[in-house]
């Protein structure tokens, strides 16, 4: 059987992700990252696969042909928020704001069930677990269980493969699943995201078919304005500019040619066979 793998994507735009609000310049360009989304729902079509798109719902209000394109073709709607802010910025009202108003305004716009959400740089806080649990969600991807990296995250958690919310925090209500994003085994870094971008496909496959031996699923992310070219912007991090546009095309392209099943995180938890459930029975992953 063909083992199975997400790449999901983070939908958001240019100018919604952090580097852009704190940079000091600005662009005139609308919607970028728009065709990105356009690339990857058509190049997923080209090799038969489908993916999560966790969706941040402002995107969907402004261009709601885009988001509606992703659910037409067959991808799981999830949120990543409605205005993409870091959830530790805000006071719990805010943030149960920002997680009940991109379901409903999710929900219109696919007519279809939301039951995903990632937070926003992967930024958590103690009471998230019970926010998705009030608002509806039944599973979380906001977990990367890296090595500490200073200024992003890392270092808090050792969780590979879905599990309850409870791995994460022993407090969390038993009806939230956490699927972490997936790490280089051993190396302890993000396979995807800029990782991708810094360290090339073939250490994103290479991690791939380790975890794979390993009888886990892999959990990848990308965003559609890594798959275009950028404005230049002032104040904008040189890193955010690294291969985006063609080159990461070229590496997306790459990653769906392997000989993986892309699904949807929705199919990988409907299905519930984990390494970790083999074990259970006494199987060899």
């Amino acid at each position: 059987m063909t083992d199975r793998a997400v790449l999901s994507i983070d939908f958001e735009l240019f100018t919604q992700t952090p580097a852009y609000r704190s940079a000091s310049g600005t662009t005139d360009r609308d919607g970028v990252g728009l065709d990105g989304g356009r690339f990857f729902r058509d190049t997923l079509a080209t090799y038969d696969a489908t993916s999560t798109a966790f969706v941040v719902s402002e995107v969907a209000e402004s261009y709601p042909d885009a988001v509606q394109a992703l659910a037409d073709d067959g991808l799981e709607i999830a949120s990543h928020t409605h205005t993409h802010q870091l959830l530790s910025d805000l006071d719990s009202d805010g943030r149960r704001a920002e997680l009940t108003q991109s379901k409903d305004v999710l929900e219109r716009v696919t007519d279809e069930r939301v039951s995903g959400f990632r937070a926003p740089a992967f930024d958590i806080t103690d009471d998230h677990f019970d926010l998705l649990a009030d608002t509806g969600y039944t599973y979380d991807s906001s977990v990367v269980s890296s090595r500490s990296i200073p200024g992003w995250y890392g270092g808090e958690y050792d969780i590979h493969e879905p599990a309850p919310a409870t791995a994460v925090h022993p407090g969390a209500p038993d009806s939230i699943t956490e699927f972490p994003a997936s790490v280089m085994p051993g190396v302890q870094l993000p396979l995807t995201g800029t990782w991708l971008r810094f360290f090339g496909p073939r250490y994103t496959i290479l991690g791939m078919k380790l975890l794979a031996r390993r009888g886990i699923t892999p959990m990848l992310y990308v965003h559609p304005w890594e798959l275009v070219d950028l404005p230049a912007v002032d104040g904008v991090p040189t890193r955010v500019y690294v291969r985006t546009g063609d080159w990461m095309r070229r590496a997306i392209e790459r990653i769906l040619q392997q000989d993986f099943e892309f699904t949807t995180v929705r199919a990988v938890l409907a299905d519930g066979e984990t390494a970790a459930s083999r074990l259970h029975r006494g199987e060899t992953p």
